[in-house]
């Protein structure tokens, strides 16, 4: 399994694709929250602290993840190397595992230099310190988890298919639809009880509760029992093809 997260993740920085994903995610994240004028720059908010960036990026990780999980499983099928790797005795299970945390790493690494956002927040207030790392650190935790979420669904979608774009538009309908398609739907139900039951079935829902300091142990389970679920329904697709 870590020959294949290593494997995966030097592929990514040994071409241009590790570095061309960091640069795209910076620039988009830096443009909207610091230049482009709307619903997510810093400045016009006028208060100092992260909360915009955090609703931002899920929208980011929406095209960003698929982009970068599109090629795993979707490109050796097509290059006829995935069948040479099937046929070696690793665990399905690893292998997946493997590929998984290989583009969590990669996105993990993209991410840290977000850091400096924090640090700029830090001393933009009226009083320099006055932010709630509590609430960024759990907006960082609901991040990771609802990036590895996007990570496995984005995998399943590239064992799927061996055309990468089929899979890149799979997997972000799928991931838009898990995030935002039970929030929408809440609000076409009438019934308050029922409208809070359907937008507890998001991921959005979930992510926000999390971004509010409130690591809540059914928040976590949800997050981790869908990216389990996702990376089994991976392995399993796997396990036919290699059939």
């Amino acid at each position: 399994m870590f020959a294949i997260f290593r494997k995966e993740f030097s592929s990514f920085f040994s071409s241009p694709v590790g570095y061309l994903v960091a640069g795209i995610f910076l620039v988009l994240t830096g443009l909207f929250l610091w230049v482009f004028r709307g619903p997510y720059n810093i400045i016009d908010y006028g208060f100092a602290d992260l909360s915009l960036f955090f609703l931002l990026v899920p929208w980011v990780f929406l095209l960003l993840i698929p982009a970068v999980c599109m090629k795993t499983f979707a490109e050796e099928r097509k290059l006829g190397t995935l069948e040479l790797l099937l046929s070696k005795p690793i665990p399905l299970n690893q292998l997946v595992l493997g590929k998984f945390l290989g583009v969590c790493a990669l996105i993990g690494a993209t991410l840290l230099p977000t850091l400096l956002y924090v640090w700029a927040i830090h001393d933009l207030g009226a009083t320099a310190g006055n932010l709630d790392s509590g609430l960024v650190w759990g907006s960082y935790i609901g991040l990771a988890l609802l990036m590895c979420v996007y990570a496995a669904v984005s995998l399943f979608a590239s064992s799927l298919t061996d055309n990468q774009i089929v899979a890149f538009m799979l997997s972000v309908v799928a991931c838009f639809l898990l995030y935002q398609g039970p929030e929408s739907l809440a609000t076409l139900i009438l019934d308050g009880d029922m409208a809070l039951f359907v937008r507890e079935l998001g991921a959005r829902a979930h992510y926000e509760t999390i971004g509010q300091g409130i690591l809540d142990s059914r928040d976590l389970i949800y997050f981790i029992g869908l990216t389990a679920f996702f990376l089994f329904l991976a392995a399993s697709r796997l396990k036919l093809y290699r059939q």
